[in-house]
C-alpha cells in the first residue's frame, strides 16, 4: 500500500487535502483494498442524530484484505510469531499462509457449532494466538466479535454476554499472565448462571488444568477436528457490524462501542502505515492485549491489513524479570515497539542493567499509547531504549474513535516530549470552551472535540442510540465531543491533559467512577461512596474511595479489605481501589451534588487551594475528610 507519507512536506499537503476535500482523499485510499462492489457515496453524516456511514453501498469482507491477498502475494512471509508467558515455553510461527488456514479452520467450526452472519459472540481467552485466529473467524463468516479482557470478574463479563445478547462464549481452561494462573473456565461457569442466551460454550485446552465441563461446554480440538482449512469469506456490506468492544463512561453500566467493517478497516491500515511508518520487513511489537482496542486495531486489523511481521506475547514485559520485554526485542530483532507509559515507568524503576544487557540496535521507532506519558519516562525511554535515535510516537486515541487521531509520524514530525503534536490526515480537532465556543489560535486551552466525521469512529453504542448521542454529540452540537481536556501550544501542538468526565484512566484502561462506585455500595455496611482519580507515579492514575459505612465493629483494615474484594468480584483485580478512606460525610453542594474537585486534592494528598466551599452543604466536612486522609 503506498499511502505511507515520506516527510514532513508531504505531510502538510496532504492534511490540507483531506481537510479540504475529505470524501476524495478518503476514496483514494480505499481504492488501495480489495471490494466485492465499489461504493456508491463516500460519506453520509449528521452529527445530530449521530448518523455517519462510509463507503455506503461497498461490499467486502476484512479477512480477505487482512489475509487472502497477502497470503496470495508473499505466503511465506511471517505474520505473527507469538511469545508463550514462560521462558522456556515453546515459540510458535505463523505465515500468512497457515494463517490463513488457521483461520478458515476456526471459521468453519464455528459454522458448524451454528453460528451465522450477524450473531455476537464473546471471545473470553489469554493472549494465545487462538484469540487471533478466533476474532478472523467471526470476521469471515460475518458473526461479530466481542472481546472481553480476561481480567474482568464473571459479573462483569455477564453484563457484557448480556447486553450483547452472545449466542456463544469462547474461552480456555487457564491464563498464565506472569507469574499468575487464572482459572478462566470457573470464571466462565459463574458468569453463565446469569446467562441464558449462551447456546455454547467453546474451551480452548491451553495448560491442561482439570476443569468441570457442563451440557454446553465442547472442547476447541475436538471440534475443530477435521474441519477445511478453506472457507469463503462472507460478503459484507460496509456498514455491518465488525465488532462490539465494551468501554467504561459516566454511569455504571459498561457502552458497547460498534464499529463497521469497511470505515475501520481503511482507517485503521491507514493509521497504522503512517504513524509507525512501517516497512515491508519491519517487526512490529505491540505489548496491549487484544482485549483493548489497541490490540484490536494494532495486534490483529491494522498490522494484517498492512502484511506486517508482528509480535504477540502472552504475558507480562516484567516476567521473570523486568529484563524480558528487552529479551523479546532481542530475540525477534523487533524494530517498533508500542506500549503503554504504566509498563515503561514500571520497566524505569528496576534495575537498568537489565536494559543495557540487551542489544536494542534493531529499534527504529518507540510508541506509547493508552494515557500521556510524563516528561520523565519519556526521556528515559528515548535515551535507555531507543538509544537517543528512535522518535517517540505519543499516540492519542479512543476505543471510540477505532485509531490513532493525533500522533507524532515516526521520523517525520518534530517531538516534543509529552505532546501528542498534530492530527492525522483526516482528522480536524477543534477546541471549545463550557459553552461550545471554539478557542482559536495557539496557547489555548479547552476542551477537544472533532469537527468533522473519520472513517473509524464509532457508529453507535451496541442496543441504546441514544446514549450513543447523549455521550459524544450532545454537549456540543454537530462534533464529537472525546471528554478529554486538552492544550494547544505555540507550535500548534496537543497536550492531551486529561478527562474532564468522571473517568478514570488506570494504566491506560478507563473506568467509570460510578461502576466502582456501584460495587462499593453492593457492601451491606456502605452507606455512600464517592471515587476519584488522583496522579499516580506508575499507573497514571490511581483509583481513590471515600466510603461512608452504617456503625460497624470491624476493624478499618478489614473492612477495606471486604470493600476491594467486592470491586475485584464485580469489575475486576484492575479496578481495586489503592487508597480508601472511611469517612463519615462527602463534600456536598446543597443540591446533593458530589463537589469531586476537592476530593480529587485530598486523594492526592493536598490540603490547600480547595477553591471556594462555601456552596457546600457542610463546609466542615473538608477538614474531617483531610483529617481521615492524614494529611
Amino acid at each position: 500500500m503506498d499511502f505511507r507519507i515520506k516527510d514532513f512536506s508531504e505531510y502538510q499537503r496532504t492534511y490540507q487535502k483531506s481537510v479540504e476535500h475529505p470524501e476524495g482523499f478518503w476514496s483514494e485510499i480505499a481504492g488501495y483494498f480489495n471490494w466485492h462492489k465499489k461504493w456508491d457515496q463516500v460519506l453520509q453524516w449528521n452529527f445530530r442524530e449521530p448518523d455517519v456511514k462510509w463507503f455506503a453501498g461497498g461490499k467486502l469482507n476484512i479477512t480477505e484484505n487482512c489475509l487472502d491477498r497477502h497470503a496470495e502475494t508473499n505466503p511465506d512471509k511471517i505474520a505473527f510469531y507469538w511469545e508463550p508467558n514462560e521462558v522456556n515455553g515453546q515459540s510458535r510461527v505463523f505465515t500468512y499462509a497457515e494463517l490463513l488456514q488457521e483461520v478458515n479452520k476456526t471459521a468453519n467450526m464455528l459454522k458448524s457449532l451454528g453460528i451465522k452472519k450477524g450473531d455476537r459472540i464473546c471471545l473470553y481467552l489469554p493472549m494465545i494466538p487462538e484469540l487471533a485466529f478466533a476474532v478472523l473467524a467471526c470476521a469471515r463468516i460475518g458473526a461479530v466479535h466481542s472481546v472481553v479482557f480476561a481480567g474482568f470478574s464473571a459479573r462483569s463479563l455477564a453484563d457484557r454476554i448480556i447486553d450483547g445478547q452472545c449466542k456463544m462464549v469462547i474461552t480456555s481452561d487457564e491464563l498464565l499472565r506472569g507469574p499468575k494462573k487464572v482459572e478462566l473456565k470457573g470464571i466462565v461457569d459463574e458468569a453463565m448462571q446469569e446467562c441464558p442466551m449462551v447456546k455454547t460454550c467453546l474451551v480452548y485446552k491451553h495448560t491442561g488444568a482439570a476443569i468441570d465441563m457442563n451440557d454446553r461446554d465442547i472442547w476447541w480440538h475436538r471440534a475443530i477436528e477435521g474441519m477445511s482449512d478453506q472457507c469463503q469469506a462472507e460478503v459484507m456490506d460496509s456498514e455491518d457490524t465488525l465488532f462490539i468492544l465494551y468501554t467504561s463512561g459516566s454511569t455504571g453500566k459498561p457502552k458497547g462501542v460498534l464499529h463497521t467493517c469497511a470505515g475501520y478497516m481503511v482507517y485503521t491500515a491507514y493509521s497504522f502505515t503512517n504513524v509507525f511508518q512501517y516497512q515491508q520487513g519491519d517487526v512490529y511489537w505491540c505489548t496491549a492485549d487484544i482485549g483493548w482496542i489497541t490490540g484490536h486495531s494494532y495486534i490483529v486489523y491494522g498490522p494484517l491489513l498492512c502484511g506486517a511481521t508482528s509480535v504477540m506475547y502472552e504475558g507480562t514485559p516484567a516476567h521473570p524479570d523486568a529484563g524480558r520485554a528487552w529479551d523479546i526485542v532481542d530475540k525477534y530483532k523487533v524494530n517498533i515497539f508500542y506500549t503503554a507509559p504504566t509498563a515503561i515507568r514500571a520497566l524505569e524503576a528496576c534495575d537498568i542493567d537489565l536494559v543495557r544487557k540487551h542489544d536494542l540496535s534493531t529499534l527504529r521507532t518507540l510508541g506509547t499509547v493508552g494515557e500521556p506519558i510524563n516528561e520523565e519516562a519519556w526521556h528515559w525511554y528515548h535515551k535507555e531504549v531507543g538509544h537517543g535515535n528512535c522518535p517517540i510516537v505519543d499516540t492519542w486515541w479512543q476505543t471510540e474513535t477505532g485509531g490513532i487521531m493525533i500522533s507524532a509520524l515516526s521520523g517525520i514530525t518534530k517531538l516534543k516530549p509529552t505532546f501528542a503534536t498534530l492530527p492525522l490526515p483526516g482528522i480536524q480537532p477543534i477546541i471549545v470552551d463550557d459553552k461550545g465556543n471554539e478557542i482559536k489560535g495557539n496557547n489555548v486551552e479547552g476542551n477537544l472535540c472533532i469537527n468533522f466525521p473519520w472513517p473509524g469512529m464509532i457508529r453507535t453504542t451496541y442496543g441504546d442510540h441514544e446514549r450513543c448521542r447523549l455521550n459524544y454529540f450532545d454537549r456540543f452540537k454537530d462534533r464529537y465531543f472525546t471528554g478529554d481536556g486538552c492544550r494547544r501550544d505555540e507550535d500548534g501542538y496537543y497536550r492531551i491533559t486529561g478527562r474532564v468526565d468522571d473517568v478514570i484512566n488506570v494504566s491506560g484502561h478507563r473506568f467509570g467512577t460510578a461502576e466502582i462506585e456501584d460495587a462499593i455500595d453492593e457492601h451491606e455496611i456502605t452507606v455512600e461512596s464517592a471515587v476519584v482519580g488522583y496522579p499516580h507515579e506508575i499507573k497514571g492514575q490511581g483509583i481513590c474511595a471515600f466510603v461512608i459505612c452504617h456503625p460497624h465493629d470491624k476493624a478499618n483494615d478489614l473492612l477495606k479489605e471486604e470493600i476491594s474484594e467486592i470491586v475485584r468480584k464485580m469489575i475486576g483485580p484492575i479496578a481495586t481501589p489503592d487508597k480508601i478512606f472511611l469517612v463519615d460525610g462527602l463534600p456536598k453542594t446543597r443540591s446533593g451534588k458530589i463537589m469531586r474537585r476537592i476530593l480529587r486534592k485530598i486523594a492526592s494528598g493536598e490540603k490547600e487551594g480547595m477553591g471556594d466551599i462555601s456552596t457546600l452543604l457542610d463546609p466542615g466536612v473538608v477538614e474531617a475528610i483531610i483529617e481521615k486522609a492524614g494529611i
